[in-house]
């Protein structure tokens, strides 16, 4: 008997019992779908059986490898080799017998890489999953980790009598205290006092948003106000950290008038809010209410990660009304194809979303705190591993920066909305090809038309720069497009003066013929410093002739300026 000839009650309670089993499954894996990771290891290692070339080929290496391990251990001049690998770069890894355990990692690694690519009739997908677990492990398992096998570790123990371990647990017990008071401010940095203190006013609130105007600091400004759009995965502030490397502060310096989004933290009661919700309670608010104050017409639209992707769907749906609201628009980091999304697709699965649904069914949301553990998988040595090293073995409490606190300020996304935006983003990729319906009816991007700026990092694990990159062949507009160093969020927090900083620029003509990612990389040699002020001279370019400065608010239209930035949506915890 389906489903479909069950009487509707027994159905529902069927389906409930289902979703309940599925959603206690997702507590206790993190979230992840043990079926994905099985059927991957399980396609792998049919194929790699029936592959004896290849088996052959890895037995070889791993012979190889042995015979190389037992040269190092007789020729102690090989212990001084150079590593590229930033978890043995210091001195004591050159000497006996710690070499031999880097040398044996280090083997290990690269034979579990053959053995996990290259399997003839694995899918690509399947591949990418056996690939990442592999990698997963042998972190967990690398020498470094190891108090007895990493040779900072044991002199740092010798030296103090092994209180570094009094204080590593000193720290443990410290970071589990933090994280059991809800109210404790994110990294002993506090929101308003220390970040996002930038002066400006709350001048429009919804359910879903706050809209917050920053007062101006030049006598005169551009026309055009800029409207920011933030993704609601992330707390607004990433773009007013503070004075020194405030986003929002360096536009204001530039003669701009800034409106930024504040987006609320959404809880159980929010579980039905949808996509189609974020768009019309969002940038369409934000714009109507900036009309009003400023007077004007036309408004710089800048979105951040997700709020990018927001901000391209709400700018297709005007183009398809054929409603004229934005003289140009900039994506930091934000995909509108997400063909190739990166390490993230790995999360991102029939079964994954599954189970997550499942998951957001019962809390109504999908917590903040398993996002930021997806985050951290995708760069474990740096974020995880590194750091249960420096605090909890070397005693060595790391110091809090402004990007970190604002990292542990996480939040979360309700359940419709992140339904809708893992299957039809990640899963169906609507948005690509045309059909992604705002309002019920479809969208195209190629009825943008305006100027567009483009913002990838070179080490982007959320969204990788080849994958922003893809808007040229999404549009018909002018793309100029930047590629700066850095990941996700420290790529875009680039203020100038910031050392160690590069990018590359170009602008693509509407008409101009193809060239793939590699060929642009190519042409397009690294300029030194930040990509903030090609920015501020593009939009500029894109802005009329600065005048007067316009109100703080607009009263009797709707829109008074009461509350001081950074408002209280931002302070839902």
């Amino acid at each position: 008997m389906t489903e479909q000839d069950m009487p509707q009650e027994e159905a529902n309670w069927a389906d409930s019992l289902d979703r309940s089993y599925r959603a206690m499954i997702a507590e206790m894996t993190q979230g992840v779908a043990p079926s994905t990771l099985a059927l991957a290891t399980m396609d792998w290692a049919m194929h790699l059986s029936t592959a004896p070339g290849k088996l052959l080929t890895l037995g070889q290496e791993a012979t190889k490898a042995a015979l190389d391990l037992a040269s190092h251990a007789i020729d102690a001049e090989q212990a001084g080799e150079a590593i590229a690998d930033p978890r043995f770069q210091s001195e004591g890894w050159n000497t006996y017998p710690f070499h031999l355990y880097r040398h044996a990692f280090l083997s290990s690694e690269q034979w579990w890489l053959h053995a996990t690519t290259g399997v003839r009739g694995v899918s690509k997908s399947n591949e990418d999953v056996v690939r990442f677990a592999a990698r997963q492990m042998l972190d967990m398992v690398s020498p470094s980790n190891n108090p007895l096998f990493n040779p900072d570790i044991v002199s740092k123990s010798v030296e103090t009598l092994g209180a570094n371990f009094t204080q590593g647990a000193e720290n443990a017990l410290e970071d589990m205290a933090h994280h059991a008071d809800e109210n404790a401010s994110p990294a002993g940095l506090r929101v308003g006092e220390d970040l996002a203190i930038t002066p400006g006013k709350v001048v429009a609130r919804n359910h879903l948003m706050e809209l917050i105007q920053y007062q101006p600091v030049t006598e005169t400004v551009r026309p055009e106000p800029i409207l920011i759009v933030p993704a609601w995965i992330m707390k607004y502030y990433i773009l007013d950290l503070t004075p020194r490397n405030s986003f929002v502060r360096y536009l204001l310096s530039q003669g701009f008038t800034v409106f930024v989004i504040s987006w609320r933290n959404p809880t159980y009661e929010d579980r039905d809010i949808g996509m189609d919700d974020y768009v019309t309670q969002g940038p369409m608010v934000a714009l109507d209410a900036i009309e009003a104050i400023t007077g004007t017409t036309k408004t710089h639209a800048i979105g951040y990660c997700l709020g990018g992707t927001l901000l391209t769907i709400a700018a297709a749906a005007m183009a398809r009304d054929g409603v004229d609201r934005l003289a140009t628009m900039t994506l930091l980091a934000a995909q509108a194809d997400f063909s190739e999304a990166g390490e993230l697709k790995l999360f991102i699965s029939e079964a994954q979303v599954t189970l997550l649904e499942d998951m957001m069914r019962e809390k109504g949301f999908l917590d903040g705190e398993q996002m930021l553990g997806a985050f951290t998988m995708l760069r474990s040595n740096d974020l995880l591993w590194s750091r249960m090293v420096h605090e909890f073995f070397m005693g060595e409490k790391q110091t809090t920066n402004d990007l970190m606190a604002w990292n542990a300020d996480a939040t979360r996304m309700p359940a419709r909305m992140h339904s809708e935006y893992l299957r039809d983003m990640f899963l169906e990729n609507k948005l690509s090809y045309g059909k992604y319906r705002v309002g019920g009816r479809s969208i195209s991007l190629t009825d943008l038309r305006l100027p567009i700026l483009a913002v990838g990092t070179e080490s982007d694990h959320v969204a990788p720069w080849k994958s922003v990159f893809k808007i040229h062949h999404l549009t018909e507009s002018e793309i100029t497009f930047i590629l700066t160093s850095g990941g996700h969020n420290a790529g875009i927090v680039s203020e100038p003066g910031h050392k160690h900083r590069h990018y590359r620029i170009a602008t693509t003509k509407h008409d101009a013929t193809f060239r793939d990612a590699e060929t642009w990389m190519r042409l397009n040699p690294p300029r030194e410093g930040s990509w903030w002020p090609e920015l501020a001279k593009w939009l500029a370019h894109h802005s009329g002739e600065a005048g007067p400065t316009p109100p703080m608010g607009n009263a009797q239209a709707g829109y008074a300026a009461e509350a001081d930035a950074p408002g209280s949506y931002v302070l839902i915890r």
